[in-house]
């Protein structure tokens, strides 16, 4: 599940392991084994049943004994951490309480008035250039820099956990991105225990379930973790389906809430994941999966489970798997579903001529187990001036001089450190104060 072949094509994979019963055994990543689960009905039973199938990672008994490396690429995805997604019985359910709780005080109105600018300033980036790829200068940056208003995260912060954020989604140096990781987010929890704000970081802090801070750096990347990836795939993947020239596309009048429904059940933006490890041997339809041992969800091959063919053609929202099942289902659907919602509307709105600018067959889809992602998403357009911004803006109270900070002198004999280059996130702050 880690070539080329089955980036291009997965299903073939599904349905391979299909014809011979509901799970079957894969191999993840070179050398890490596992039984993947593809019938709708079995998938169901081990994401609704906690007491026989775990979540705790550190039951992996491969990786106990030392068969895993512990630079292994696929760790990052698979090791246990301390938050919600990784734990099981009272602690899950604190730590999940705490993560709800948290994620309820996000209203719909709020998430689209932080999506808009950002989506603006994103769009205003490439808009002269009549051509974009708008995987990677707009559906991989947009979440990321919206998690870094959620968190309240302030400039140099904010600019650290997108870049090392990055990082270990693309697998750059994925070991050095989560020490960068780590120590930026240990910084901003001691920043909101001392001045918390209006965000999810500061209301995490204040929840009584008291998390310590390393609960709360890893509720922190469990929610990027969890809202990043599979947001970016599918604003990625909605837009290419709304930009097919076939007749699945918008000019067959496809709504963009169709289009994302659509992509959950047939291009699952986290395709393979919610990895449980049975307490006992467990007998899956013919394959017996020990304990100890990875059992994979594919929700994608759950998807395409022939039982659910009149499902799937009336595209029932019940009945896929795009956001799980049981006590670790998604917790952010509603917010996950607005912010694709409106960062498609927004670029649609913005560049109304947008085209792919290659042929669908040429797309390239990014190898790897978990998820389906494009490589990339070439488009063409008419250009269109960056003033998107400066109409934000417009209407914004600006600061009166007396309360600009004034430029600083050099002092004599005092070396100047060179300016430190800026990312994303603080080139925003500095153009829209937030």
């Amino acid at each position: 599940m880690h070539d080329a072949a089955f980036a291009a094509d997965p299903h073939q994979v599904y349905d391979r392991l299909r014809a011979h019963g509901p799970a079957g055994p894969v191999e993840l990543a070179p050398g890490i084994d596992a039984t993947l689960v593809v019938g709708h009905e079995t998938a169901l039973r081990v994401l609704q049943n906690s007491t026989l199938f775990a979540r705790d990672a550190r039951r992996w008994r491969a990786l106990a004994e030392g068969q895993v490396a512990l630079d292994h690429p696929v760790l990052p995805m698979m090791a246990y951490r301390p938050n919600c997604l990784f734990t099981d019985g009272a602690v899950h359910l604190r730590l999940r309480k705490a993560v709800t709780d948290s994620l309820a005080r996000l209203n719909i109105t709020r998430i689209r008035r932080d999506v808009e600018p950002l989506a603006d300033y994103l769009i205003d980036q490439f808009s002269e250039r009549g051509r974009a790829d708008l995987l990677n200068d707009y559906a991989k940056l947009l979440p990321l820099l919206l998690f870094n208003k959620l968190f309240g995260c302030p400039a140099g912060i904010g600019d650290t956990l997108t870049s090392s954020m990055s990082a270990i989604f693309d697998g750059k140096d994925a070991l050095r991105a989560n020490e960068e990781l780590t120590s930026c987010l240990m910084e901003l929890i001691a920043l909101k225990r001392r001045t918390p704000g209006d965000d999810m970081t500061s209301w995490l802090i204040q929840h009584p379930a008291g998390l310590t801070d390393e609960e709360l750096k890893d509720q922190l990347v469990m929610l990027m973790g969890a809202g990043v990836e599979p947001e970016r795939n599918l604003i990625g993947n909605a837009l290419l389906l709304l930009l097919s020239p076939d007749d699945s596309g918008r000019e067959s009048g496809l709504l963009i809430e169709e289009a994302i429904d659509h992509v959950l059940w047939n291009q699952t933006p986290i395709a393979n994941y919610a990895t449980h490890y049975p307490v006992q041997d467990v007998d899956l339809g013919g394959v017996v999966a020990e304990a100890g041992t990875p059992v994979v969800i594919s929700f994608a091959g759950a998807n395409s489970d022939p039982g659910l063919i009149e499902a799937r053609r009336m595209h029932s929202k019940g009945a896929h798997l795009g956001w799980g099942a049981g006590p670790h289902a998604c917790p952010a659907k509603d917010p996950a579903q607005v912010i694709a919602v409106t960062a498609i509307e927004k670029i649609l709105n913005a560049l109304p001529d947008l085209t792919l600018a290659v042929h669908e067959k040429d797309l390239q889809w990014r190898p790897g187990p978990f998820h389906r992602a494009l490589v990339t998403l070439p488009v063409a357009f008419t250009p269109t001036p960056a003033t998107r911004m400066a109409s934000a803006l417009h209407n914004r109270t600006v600061p009166a001089a007396a309360e600009q900070p004034l430029p600083t002198a050099p002092v004599a004999g005092v070396r100047q450190e060179p300016a430190r280059k800026k990312g994303f996130w603080s080139t925003f702050l500095d153009i829209f104060r937030v």
